[in-house]
């Protein structure tokens, strides 16, 4: 990973492997569970809500995207109803267009002793 030293001494993410990590996050999201703008920059603890936004609408189009939803259970803008239809076809619990956080949130966690952000233990 493409690490650097600002001049305060506080280490740095290159970006293009902030993008890595925030698409192998979602590559790992199983089917039928969502996380959130949010949660993925809180696991990361890197970035936030807009910043994996950013990536998912530059980057995200060849991984589970409508797995990544907003804060309100509502899957991204503009592409709503495409996004929908892929989380009712996995068994995702969805009502009124949207996601029920309780049941479908799914939260990562690290594995023991794993060196960087990226290496899971599932928690489904």
């Amino acid at each position: 990973m493409g690490r650097r030293l600002d001049s305060a001494g506080s280490e740095h993410l290159d970006p293009d492997d902030y993008v890595e990590l925030v698409l192998d996050v979602v590559e790992r999201i199983p089917s039928g569970r969502v996380m959130t703008y949010g949660d993925i920059a809180e696991f990361l603890g890197r970035g936030g809500p807009r910043q994996v936004g950013a990536v998912m609408s530059r980057s995200g189009a060849a991984v589970p995207w409508w797995r990544v939803i907003r804060a309100d259970g509502r899957p991204v803008r503009g592409l709503e109803e495409p996004a929908l239809e892929h989380l009712r076809a996995e068994g995702c619990p969805v009502h009124n267009g949207r996601v029920e956080l309780r049941t479908a949130r799914w939260i990562p966690r690290l594995g023991k002793g794993a060196p960087e952000p990226g290496t899971f233990v599932a928690d489904a």
